[in-house]
């Protein structure tokens, strides 16, 4: 039985920074120019941030339930982060793999030890929709849509905060969900009046045409993309009610911005964005996130290095 939506509390965000302190990083912010910051995500072990909510999940579950084994969905990122945590306890992992996740994040996955059973973009969306997958009877580990796995994500709003109190503006990638809500449900918490927006890539932007509507909407003219870690084919209902009170709005950029984004984050910080990372960027610099100052979480850096040189390079 999926379990009911309820908010993510300070005390569950408290929580879960001590029990995943041991193996998750304390990333650096670096300052980006005179406005914005860098919150470098793409320096986790993972090289994502999916470790923090994967590692408090796993931890999260009852011995009886990681002995079943678990397996979670995954474009790549939150496939290593549970493949990494799954690890750590000796239980072994599956993970439901979109077949189009570059060969990179598959050979990562693999190289921790998950069982990789490639899909569809649309069929791994509804194994995300329903909770469950055919044949699979190990304890499932949503991605985005999962209590625990979102208080890990806020454990990382509690760093900013101290990191660069005098902050304005936070944004973040937005794909099904569990990263903004996360950051998000930290930030409101203990400073309620710093904004907090998503970023949407203008192939797969699907919250930013929710918030025009008015309800979870599903994206009618979705299109792969490098961006393949972020900008999903709709809003689970569920989602949309955790967004809901800890998000402000949403900035849909351009391929091309993030192209630039990706170039520009290598060109400052010397780490490397994936497509998804470097939205949060590319959307502070469209002039469209208001207060100063911005932090931008990069939130993976997991793309494969012939791509990244082709996409920086391109005219």
């Amino acid at each position: 039985m999926i379990p009911p939506v309820r908010s993510i509390q300070l005390g569950d965000i408290e929580a879960a920074r001590e029990r995943i302190a041991g193996t998750v990083l304390r990333t650096p912010l670096v300052r980006f120019d005179e406005r914005i910051w860098l919150k470098l995500e793409n320096l986790q072990p993972t090289n994502a941030y999916k470790i923090r909510g994967a590692s408090n999940a796993v931890a999260r579950l009852s011995d009886e339930e990681r002995a079943k084994g678990v397996w979670t969905i995954s474009a790549g990122n939150a496939g290593q982060g549970v493949a990494y945590a799954a690890r750590q306890y000796g239980v072994p992992c599956t993970v439901v793999a979109i077949e189009t996740a570059p060969q990179t994040k598959l050979d990562r996955m693999r190289a921790l030890g998950a069982e990789i059973v490639p899909v569809s973009y649309e069929r791994a969306w509804v194994a995300a929709e329903s909770h469950e997958f055919p044949g699979l009877d190990a304890t499932f580990v949503h991605p985005f849509d999962n209590h625990d796995f979102i208080a890990g994500h806020g454990t990382m709003g509690l760093e900013i905060l101290e990191d660069l109190p005098e902050v304005r503006t936070v944004i973040c990638a937005i794909g099904g969900g569990g990263l903004i809500t996360g950051v998000g449900s930290a930030i409101k918490a203990k400073k309620p009046d710093v904004k907090v927006l998503g970023a949407e890539p203008e192939t797969a932007a699907p919250y930013a045409l929710s918030l025009r509507e008015g309800g979870p909407r599903k994206f009618e003219n979705w299109q792969a993309s490098f961006v393949d870690g972020a900008g999903g084919k709709s809003v689970i209902e569920r989602m949309w009610q955790r967004m809901q009170p800890v998000v402000d709005g949403a900035i849909t950029v351009t391929l091309d911005q993030t192209r630039d984004a990706m170039r520009l984050i290598a060109e400052k910080s010397r780490t490397i964005a994936e497509g998804a990372g470097a939205l949060s960027l590319a959307a502070a610099l469209t002039g469209q996130a208001g207060e100063e100052p911005i932090v931008c979480v990069v939130s993976g850096g997991n793309i494969d290095l012939a791509k990244f040189s082709e996409l920086v390079t391109a005219s």
